[in-house]
């Protein structure tokens, strides 16, 4: 596959390679010069470092309404 650089110094992924790799819209890519090549590879998202680290569970929305409330009045104050 092949893609033209723009006078913008821009190019267009393949879609073959976008859709082999889901990549989209603000997706960030990595890219490397390795011996006169250059090496382009997807940057993991950030969110993803927290997989597994997060807990969620049933809330208390009650209790979230009445914390964000105390703390709208310590930022008043």
């Amino acid at each position: 596959m092949k893609s033209t650089i723009t006078s913008k110094y821009q190019t267009t992924i393949p879609k073959a390679i976008r859709e082999n790799l889901s990549l989209g819209v603000n997706d960030t890519l990595e890219w490397e010069i390795d011996g006169g090549k250059i090496i382009v590879f997807p940057k993991q998202k950030k969110f993803l470092e927290y997989q597994n680290r997060i807990r969620v569970g049933k809330g208390n929305i009650a209790a979230d309404i009445a914390l964000a409330r105390d703390l709208r009045l310590k930022d008043q104050t």
